[in-house]
């Protein structure tokens, strides 16, 4: 019944007998060494050939003889890329076209054996899984009137109530077990802090986008050369014509969303990383912009064409081009079938002692500046979804984030993959929940949907539908991570690529806190303690994100409860003996701390916080986020000057975020 909802590659594990009977000791070496994978899954049709150096006239033709009828390069080259294409092995990569009839195991064996070459890998063809779920939204826009919106909503986007993702009020229409706050903790960032920025580049490798959803249009990337370039004519010279809003790296040419057995899987991907914000239209995406052509911009890198899945050749020249076209990250619902690969050492020599192919670019990839912030791009791919104590690879890489998903109950998805390599958790929907009536699909990730897709539908909404997987919950960090680039770059900032994964891993909630007991679904019943400490760092939070890019750490706060918060993180641990500055509280006791009004009204504060005894006291009300400016002296009691020696004033802002609970520890794994 259950079927991957994130896309998944075919791919057994190399067998070290191939051929051996056949070919002698010599070429059964040669194979154990230089070839990657095997043919079970793959294209008969063509070989990937890595060689030592640019393969020369002799060579050429020796691979005649062996029944290879076309040499041509992998990757097209790209100008001003000659230096990084060969330092990551990428100008000596080959496809070879083979005759029609020859054995392609024999013509394997028989290339392998030449000395220039260091790797062969069969062309895998990849299968493209189909969601198990996909559902037309079924609410009429008006179910909540635009008033009640606009209390509760910073935009006008009229579906917006319903991506419970993003802001969680604990609706049990979705899910008797719906938890509030089981959320990204994205309001308070796009009212406050950051909304997007049209320098920032996400590219989808997936399935095509619709790049002419009327709510997704706005915010695709667009090459401008091949827009107004001649059409049939690759105007920028990069290898690929009419790219125009990216490329089918499946059929060479025009990017499709909407043929017969199409998903729609691409398409609502790039909704939740980039769809319209506040255009009085649909859904939102999480660095979506505020409508004032502000978003992050979404590139189709497309994998996938009418349920056929490309190969390694399709996989590995789309990450490359997302690198060459300015993506600075690759958001990838895909992977492996689960369990190929049990190491990074197996996945990167692909069993045999060769890189894969795909390794090489995503290397590339990595080592591409993309933005003023960081100094490489940035992948991101979902975990899986079957259930395996494992994440699947590529995305088990460590230094690849791997996401997980939640659903409404802000647990475990019933089909997500968790443990080794799952590196972070966030909103991924999850079906067979029981609400005021049984099963609502509200309970599922909502984005946007191509309406070819659904013509059978009878409702007005057919641009927008509901899907679940770790496939929903990549997006959601990709979108997250363009936001913190956007961020950084209003802010000036700038970080290593392996120090902004490393803040966006510890902006986590604590997810092993509510861990305890069973989880039960229809016909399902998971055992929530398999999965404490095996849900990476926790969920996802954007504010705190945000947070640790300006260098203020967080204080979790619990909703609905007065407390005391140690502030020795920002004072040093001495803060109990400080001064603190301000108006004093009645009592004569404390100091009121400042904090705006917007803040005030996020935390849902009724009474004003203030310091005492060397602790912030705080009482929120409501799940929010915003900033308390603390004032202090350090070195005395009064501020030193010209009539008195004293201390230095210092300032610092404290981050409150409110959630229903905190761990003991605060809430940081």
């Amino acid at each position: 019944m259950f079927s991957l909802l994130s896309v998944s590659l075919s791919l057994t594990s190399c067998n070290d007998s191939l051929n051996e009977a056949n070919t002698g000791g010599t070429i059964s070496h040669l194979l154990s060494e230089k070839i990657v994978n095997t043919s079970e899954f793959a294209s008969n049709s063509t070989l990937l050939v890595k060689f030592s150096s640019t393969p020369s006239d002799d060579i050429e033709l020796q691979l005649k003889e062996e029944g290879v009828v076309g040499v041509e390069k992998l990757f097209p080259p790209m100008s001003g890329k000659e230096e990084k294409e060969a330092q990551f092995g990428l100008n000596r990569w080959y496809v070879l076209s083979l005759a029609s009839g020859r054995d392609v195991d024999d013509v394997a064996a028989k290339v392998a054996s030449i000395s220039s070459v260091e790797a062969v890998e069969f062309d895998e063809e990849y299968v493209n899984a189909k969601s198990e779920f996909c559902f037309p939204v079924e609410k009429d826009e008006s179910d909540m009137s635009p008033v009640t919106r606009a209390m509760v909503y910073p935009y006008n986007d009229p579906l917006l109530y319903l991506q419970w993702g993003y802001i969680n009020l604990g609706d049990v229409s979705y899910a008797d077990d719906c938890y509030k706050g089981g959320d990204i903790n994205i309001k308070d960032v796009w009212s406050n802090l950051i909304t997007g920025d049209p320098e920032i580049i996400v590219a989808v490798i997936d399935e095509g986008v619709k790049y002419n959803h009327p709510d997704l249009a706005p915010n695709m990337w667009v090459n401008e050369k091949e827009r107004l370039g001649e059409p049939g004519v690759d105007d920028d010279g990069n290898g690929y014509v009419d790219d125009v809003f990216g490329y089918n790296f499946m059929s060479e040419g025009e990017i499709t969303w909407g043929r017969e057995e199409d998903s729609g899987h691409g398409t609502h991907c790039a909704g939740t990383i980039a769809a319209v914000n506040n255009n009085n239209l649909g859904v939102c995406g999480v660095a979506g912009g505020s409508g004032k052509n502000d978003g992050c911009r979404i590139m189709s890198c497309q994998i996938f064409d009418n349920n056929t899945g490309g190969t390694s050749t399709v996989v590995s020249r789309a990450i490359k081009y997302a690198a060459d076209m300015g993506a600075s990250i690759i958001s990838c619902s895909f992977g492996y079938k689960g369990g190929t690969y049990k190491s990074d050492l197996s996945y990167r020599k692909g069993n045999r002692g060769s890189n894969q192919v795909e390794y090489d670019a995503l290397a590339y990839f990595e080592a591409t500046k993309n933005n003023s912030v960081v100094d490489g791009g940035i992948p991101i791919f979902a975990s899986g979804n079957d259930a395996d104590p494992y994440a699947t690879y590529p995305g088990a890489l460590h230094n690849i984030i791997s996401v997980s998903a939640f659903g409404p109950d802000y647990l475990p998805a019933y089909y997500s993959n968790y443990g080794p390599g799952c590196n972070i958790v966030a909103p991924g929907g999850e079906y067979y929940h029981k609400a005021q009536k049984n099963y609502p699909v509200e309970a599922l990730i909502l984005s946007t949907y191509p309406s070819e897709l659904g013509e059978s539908w009878t409702t007005r909404n057919r641009d927008y539908a509901y899907m679940q997987g770790t496939s929903m919950a990549c997006p959601h960090v990709s979108g997250i991570a363009a936001l913190g680039l956007a961020y950084a770059k209003k802010l000036g900032k700038t970080f290593s690529t392996s120090k902004f994964k490393e803040l966006l891993l510890s902006s986590a909630n604590d997810f092993d806190s509510r861990l305890m007991g069973t989880k039960e679904l229809y016909q399902r019943t998971l055992n929530l303690g398999n999965y404490r400490k095996q849900m990476g760092t926790g969920s996802i939070d954007a504010y705190i994100f945000m947070m640790q890019i300006e260098g203020i750490p967080c204080l979790i706060a619990e909703t609905g409860r007065n407390q005391w918060m140690d502030v020795s993180q920002y004072f040093g641990t001495s803060s109990v003996n400080l001064t603190y500055l301000g108006e004093t509280t009645p009592d004569g006791k404390g100091v009121y701390c400042e904090i705006s009004e917007a803040d005030r009204q996020s935390l849902g504060l009724q009474e004003e916080p203030y310091m005492m005894y060397g602790k912030l006291y705080i009482h929120p009300t409501k799940l929010g986020s915003g900033k308390v400016k603390i004032r202090a002296i350090a070195g005395g009691s009064i501020i030193g000057g010209d009539d008195a020696i004293g201390g230095m004033e210092m300032t610092q802002e404290v981050a409150i975020v409110s959630r229903s609970f905190k761990s003991k520890n605060g809430g940081w794994l």
